[in-house]
């Protein structure tokens, strides 16, 4: 279980951190076609600390990729049969809130803009949300088919 977890983890820090460095590109292009010629789609902020802005954007990579990994790998909670569906799904919620929020807020500096960091606290929560619902439905879905199955065998 914890072996698959990294595993899926390190994949998808992969295809996270190739996946910011995509966005980051097409913003970067995006923005010099409309006449932005100096700008950088990474924070000034988060530039400044760092001697050398391609650092930084090293960094940003590798920030992208881990927030990605701890999706994944946090995946496993829910392969915990000991506990329920909602207690995992709270787990779940709190370790990547952690992860991701902490590595979004130092990426973006949201800190320093309270209208973009409630905007991203309410967007995360949101997507949550569906998330666990989405899940729940399957999970009822699921139970029921299984159940559908079992009732022809409790009948003989």
């Amino acid at each position: 279980m914890i072996k698959n977890a990294l595993k899926n983890g390190a994949i998808s820090f992969a295809i996270g951190s190739f996946s910011g460095l995509i966005v980051n590109l097409i913003i970067d292009v995006v923005a010099h076609a409309m006449g932005a010629e100096n700008y950088c789609s990474i924070s000034p902020s988060f530039q400044a600390l760092f001697p050398m802005s391609a650092m930084a954007a090293y960094v940003n990579v590798l920030l992208y990729g881990c927030i990605s990994a701890s999706f994944a790998v946090m995946t496993f909670i829910y392969d915990v049969e000991r506990i329920g569906f909602v207690i995992q799904s709270i787990i779940y919620f709190l370790t990547t809130s952690v992860a991701c929020l902490l590595i979004t807020m130092l990426l973006w500096q949201l800190q320093r803009y309270p209208a973009a960091l409630f905007g991203t606290l309410t967007c995360y929560a949101l997507t949550h949300v569906i998330m666990i619902t989405m899940a729940y439905k399957k999970l009822r879905k699921d139970v029921s088919e299984i159940n559908q199955e079992l009732l022809p065998m409790d009948a003989e």
